[in-house]
C-alpha cells in the first residue's frame, strides 16, 4: 500500500510539472529560432544553391541541428522521471525516451554533417538540412502522439511534426535548384517557432484548466 501511495503521488507530480517546463522550454526554443531567422535573413538570406557559405551563415547552420539536439536532451531530462513511476507499459514513456535518444543522436550527426556540408555549396548544406528536417520532423511526431497520454495539448507538436516531414523532403528536393537558398531553412524556422509558440499557449491553457 505504501509503494502504491508513493507511486500515484510521484505520477501526480510528473504530470503536473512537465507541462511547465516544457513551456519554459518551448519559449525558449521560440525565442532562439527567431533570433536565427533574423540573423539569416539579415546576413545570408541571398546565398542560393551555388554559393559557398560565408563565415557567418556556416556558424549559423552548424549551431541550429547543434542547439536542437540541447534543446532535446534538455526535454528529455526534464521528462525523465516519468520513466521512475513504474507506467511504462500504460504510457509508452519508456519508448518516448528511447526515441528522443535518437533524436538526440540525429542532431548531434548532423551538427557533425553540416560541418563538412559548409565546406562546399549551399546546395549540400540544404540537402543535409532537408534529410535532418524530415527525420526530426518523424521522430516529433511519434513523440508528441506518445506523449498525449501523460502531458496533453501535444496537437501543435503534431503539426508541426508532420510539416517539418513535409518540409524536409522539399528542400532536400530543391537543393539542386539554382534558385534554392538559405531563405528557404529560414521560413521553415519560422514556422517551426510558431508551432512552438501555439504549444506555449495550448500547455498553458491546459495547466489552468487542471486536465
Amino acid at each position: 500500500m505504501t509503494r502504491t501511495a508513493i507511486t500515484s503521488t510521484t505520477t501526480t507530480t510528473t504530470i503536473t510539472t512537465t507541462p511547465s517546463g516544457l513551456r519554459s522550454l518551448y519559449l525558449l526554443r521560440v525565442v532562439f529560432s527567431l533570433i536565427w531567422v533574423a540573423l539569416v535573413l539579415t546576413t545570408s538570406a541571398s546565398l542560393v544553391s551555388r554559393d559557398e557559405p560565408t563565415v557567418i551563415a556556416a556558424v549559423l547552420l552548424v549551431v541550429y541541428p547543434l542547439w536542437d539536439a540541447i534543446a532535446t536532451l534538455l526535454e528529455r531530462r526534464m521528462a525523465g522521471t516519468e520513466t521512475d513511476t513504474g507506467t511504462d507499459s500504460d504510457t509508452g514513456t519508456g519508448s518516448t525516451s528511447r526515441v528522443t535518444a535518437v533524436n538526440i543522436a540525429l542532431g548531434l550527426a548532423t551538427t557533425i554533417g553540416m560541418i563538412i556540408a559548409v565546406f562546399s555549396t549551399i546546395g549540400t548544406v540544404l540537402l543535409v538540412f532537408g534529410v535532418w528536417a524530415l527525420l526530426s520532423g518523424a521522430i516529433q511526431l511519434v513523440v508528441a502522439i506518445r506523449r498525449r497520454r501523460t502531458v496533453g495539448a501535444q496537437w501543435p507538436m503534431i503539426i508541426s511534426g508532420g510539416q517539418s516531414v513535409l518540409a524536409g523532403a522539399a528542400i532536400a528536393g530543391m537543393s539542386a535548384s539554382a534558385t534554392s537558398g538559405l531563405s528557404t531553412v529560414a521560413g521553415y524556422s519560422a514556422f517551426g517557432a510558431f508551432w512552438f509558440l501555439v504549444s506555449v499557449i495550448a500547455l498553458g491553457k491546459r495547466g489552468r484548466s487542471g486536465h
